[in-house]
């Protein structure tokens, strides 16, 4: 990753999460075919729902014929952390117009939020809608193309978690956390480390308390606090 903000650095820093989806995005299409839905339909619920995560709940929910409105709920609560993102991410983006704007947040996932989040450590602080949108939409056609594929390879893989696609995205993740680690943006390394063990104790405990759909937006905002004070108060 390097400190420039074209299009084209753009699709470079981006290979590393478009490897975490195509494994994921089989995945998903697998389950998909495996659940009765057709490579079409598994890749139009990826190019209008866009989720990641919660397309694996929404197929499962559709499968068992669920309310609507359960189903609606149930993706909202699991993708409420993105809001909590776009308000991180809007104030890059001041000086554009609204749709711009709109289309950096339609198109947001946790992958494209990261990058972003490690792009600046580059950058001075600074990020463009070049960079972002088109970080977003090669991130987007990935997910989309690989969901399709995986539906079509379905007939053929029934069980996607014998070969290991599932851990592709945590993988993804651990790279993506390695990079923000090591990056120079000012954060002393011991600050880094000892929010990535608080992240993980207060994870570790909400799976016992919290329901798994709430977990990630409570424990963000919860270790966010616990961060701000630290940081303040130790360094």
């Amino acid at each position: 990753m390097d400190n420039q903000l074209t299009a084209k650095a753009a699709i470079k820093d981006s290979i590393p999460t478009m490897f975490g989806y195509i494994g994921i995005g089989l995945a998903f299409g697998i389950i998909g075919k495996s659940l009765g839905f057709s490579p079409w339909l598994v890749a139009i619920l990826s190019l209008t729902v866009y989720a990641g995560s919660a397309q694996f709940i929404l197929v499962s929910m559709m499968a068992l014929h669920n309310p609507v409105f359960s189903i609606v709920l149930a993706i909202f609560l699991v993708n409420s952390r993105m809001i909590l993102m776009s308000i991180t991410t809007a104030p890059y983006f001041k000086n554009d117009s609204m749709l711009k704007n709109i289309l950096i947040g339609s198109f947001l996932t946790d992958e494209s939020f990261a990058l972003g989040m490690n792009k600046v450590n580059y950058t001075d602080n600074q990020l463009t809608f070049t960079w972002f949108n088109t970080a977003n939409i090669v991130s987007y056609l990935t997910w989309a193309g690989a969901s399709f594929v995986g539906a079509v390879a379905g007939s053929f893989i029934h069980d996607p978690y014998a070969i290991g696609l599932d851990f592709a995205l945590v993988a993804m993740f651990i790279g993506l956390l390695y990079l923000q680690v090591i990056a120079k943006n000012g954060m002393p390394l011991k600050l880094k480390l000892l929010m990535i063990l608080i992240t993980f104790i207060m994870v570790f405990i909400g799976l016992i308390f919290i329901p798994s759909n709430l977990l990630i937006l409570l424990v963000t905002l919860i270790t966010c606090l616990i961060g701000v004070i630290i940081k303040h108060v130790f360094f």
